[in-house]
């Protein structure tokens, strides 16, 4: 268990601005002092900013300057209309372009699901821009797309990546009946409870932005559709953490175990009782993690 948290106001203001980023703006919620460590926190699929809303205020409590972005094609951030504007490398370029645009070297980078994609993507890629990587519940991306043509359990488990590749399909089904087919999804994958009413109003509103929707599933298409630029490390360099819900229904345990042994500082923490949504089940405890890890060093 991490050291206790200095105490956080929830209530602590969080801020709002768009930033310019490699050629898109970016809506960014940010908090504590201009002159702390820099932490940034990647959100995942089907979600927004509002995925760290109970981290934000123990990270800014504890000093650390706190930059959560919508990532590009949600909510309120741009949403360039390809899909190889969404590949891996475009995504990277993001992260890189807001510690450039935030006027430090580098960041604490955290990263959930598809946030968590990009965090690893960029440390292959620019290693020297990350102080410290935290991953929440996704594997590397090599080792998901191993994981994809070799193991048969995954590949059932993935079943959704291949039906996202439809056009138009994946539009209809998620809109229909006010989101239902996505919020039925949530509420089935994650423990009694974890999403509260209050949680899916935001979530509605979030996905029923202009052109969001399209521009989430983009991200999924740019997976199978786009070439990526070679990893430039096949190790990931800067220290990592990984936490893991132990009963993630998305993905199984192998990919923690082997996106571990591909980091050279690693250190990996299940959570038994935990889902895919651990940010959400964990709060404080994922708050402290990350404090306590991000301190170090």
């Amino acid at each position: 268990m991490s050291p206790a948290l200095p105490a956080a106001n929830p209530a602590a203001e969080i801020t709002f601005r768009r930033v310019a980023t490699n050629g898109v703006h970016l809506h960014v919620a940010q908090a504590g002092p201009d002159d702390g460590r820099l932490v940034l926190l990647l959100h995942g699929f089907p979600e927004f900013w509002y995925q760290w809303r109970r981290q934000i205020p123990a990270l800014a409590a504890a000093g650390f300057c706190v930059w959560a972005p919508d990532q590009r094609g949600y909510h309120l951030s741009d949403k360039p209309p390809r899909v190889c504007n969404y590949s891996l490398d475009a995504l990277a370029g993001d992260v890189a372009g807001l510690i450039e645009a935030a006027g430090r070297r580098r960041a604490v980078v955290v990263g959930h699901d598809w946030g968590g994609a990009v965090a690893w993507w960029l440390a292959t890629q620019q290693p020297e821009l990350i102080d410290r990587l935290v991953i929440i519940n996704v594997p590397h991306p090599l080792v998901l797309r191993r994981l994809l043509w070799t193991n048969p359990r995954q590949m059932l488990r993935s079943w959704y990546m291949f039906v996202l590749q439809l056009p138009w399909v994946p539009e209809w089904m998620g809109q229909r009946r006010d989101w239902e087919g996505l919020v039925q999804g949530l509420q089935a994958s994650s423990r009694p409870g974890t999403f509260s009413e209050a949680d899916i109003h935001e979530y509605r509103r979030a996905w029923s932005q202009p052109r969001a929707y399209t521009s989430m599933v983009n991200w999924y298409r740019a997976m199978f559709r786009c070439r990526l630029v070679a990893a430039r490390n096949s190790r990931i360099l800067p220290p990592t953490l990984i936490l893991w819900g132990a009963n993630d229904k998305f993905i199984g345990r192998e990919g923690a175990e082997q996106s571990l042994a591909l980091c050279d500082l690693g250190q990996l923490v299940y959570y038994e009782q935990a889902t895919h949504w651990l940010p959400h089940e964990e709060p404080d405890d994922v708050a402290r993690q990350i404090v306590h890890f991000a301190s170090s060093g």
